[in-house]
């Protein structure tokens, strides 16, 4: 939905600094003492396969970096992008960016490592930063759900509404949001006892692995991380099914064929993105965990096919951000064929 007035907007925000990390860590080695590193067992296949996955994961990755930073760089240099929609967009992509990061570089060195060990505090980094992001994207992607709610149920409005200060808000929100579930998450599962295995079962450092390694009464922290999901998930599916609800609703209500269909194409890409984080992460807890194996091919899709698909579905779905790319690669192009006169 195009906008009379175009406000600028600064494009990224992290709240959460990272001594809250180091303080976890170092207060979890003090508690357990007994534990300074973590082997990272990874995808039990034949040691043959491991050049073939390093290689399917360096692609995906590259392509996470090429899509994301793109898209960023886009939304960044093109004025006519400078709108709420495409600051939520360039916030997605940077989350994107940096929660495959703290999964996939760990995972392709593995591939190669005999020992494939991850320190104490290492493993406390990485689990604290992809709970920060993965719950800051599920924030986010609310966010956008009710700004299309906005654009579509009350265009008039759309300007004053989605203002520069509430967008800012929200994304920021998103961040703490997602900064406070990663301190609770990773205090109450770095406070277990781990005695039984160093062992994790899986590519990265994940809650439920480490469960399994744990001696101490899981009660608390079950309930805990029940109530975290609960106050996360819900509310942010919850926001995102009524604010389509009422979009289906105004577009249904469109007298033409080409006003319905260009109200839907501005919410599909959306939607398509909520489908695939949302499907593999319920895939996942509904996994039963004496499938770890199915838990790991799970994770894959919300720890590196989302990010590698999403800039690809807004890029390829969405005229504005084709016509900015073309519009940048047409500069490189004239710039390369100058260069190539002179000399």
């Amino acid at each position: 939905m195009p906008l009379e007035t175009k406000p600028r907007f600064h494009l990224f925000i992290l709240p959460c600094a990272y001594q809250q990390v180091s303080a976890m860590s170092d207060r979890g080695t003090d508690n357990h003492s007994e534990v300074t590193d973590f082997i990272l067992v990874g995808f039990r296949v034949r040691s043959e396969l491991h050049i073939l996955l390093f290689l399917i994961f360096l692609l995906v990755y590259a392509m996470i970096l090429l899509g994301n930073v793109g898209m960023m760089t886009i939304i960044m240099t093109d004025p006519r992008l400078n709108t709420p929609m495409y600051f939520f967009l360039g916030n997605l992509s940077f989350i994107d960016l940096f929660y495959s990061s703290v999964i996939a570089p760990k995972a392709m060195i593995n591939f190669w490592s005999e020992s494939k060990s991850i320190s104490f505090a290492g493993c406390v980094t990485q689990l604290f930063l992809f709970a920060l992001f993965i719950v800051a994207e599920g924030f986010l992607l609310a966010a956008m759900a009710y700004d299309r709610f906005i654009a579509i149920c009350n265009p008039l409005l759309y300007s004053v509404q989605m203002s520069a200060r509430l967008c800012t808000q929200l994304v920021a929100g998103s961040y703490l949001c997602g900064c406070i579930s990663s301190v609770l998450q990773t205090s109450i599962t770095f406070t277990l006892s781990f005695c039984a295995s160093r062992a994790i079962d899986h590519f990265y450092c994940d809650d439920r692995p480490l469960q399994r390694l744990s001696c101490s009464d899981l009660y608390f922290h079950n309930m805990v991380t029940f109530f975290l999901c609960s106050i996360i998930i819900l509310p942010t599916i919850i926001v995102i099914i009524v604010s389509y609800m009422y979009i289906v609703s105004t577009v249904l209500k469109i007298r033409s064929t080409e006003g319905r269909k260009k109200a839907f194409s501005t919410c599909s890409s959306h939607l398509g993105v909520v489908s695939v984080l949302y499907g593999a992460v319920i895939f996942m807890y509904f996994i039963p965990d004496r499938f770890p194996e199915l838990s790991k091919v799970a994770s894959l899709c919300y720890t590196l096919v989302t990010p590698m698909l999403n800039p690809l579905i807004y890029s390829l779905r969405n005229k504005d951000v084709k016509e900015a790319l073309r519009k940048i690669l047409g500069k490189k192009i004239l710039l390369f064929n100058s260069i190539l006169t002179v000399t």
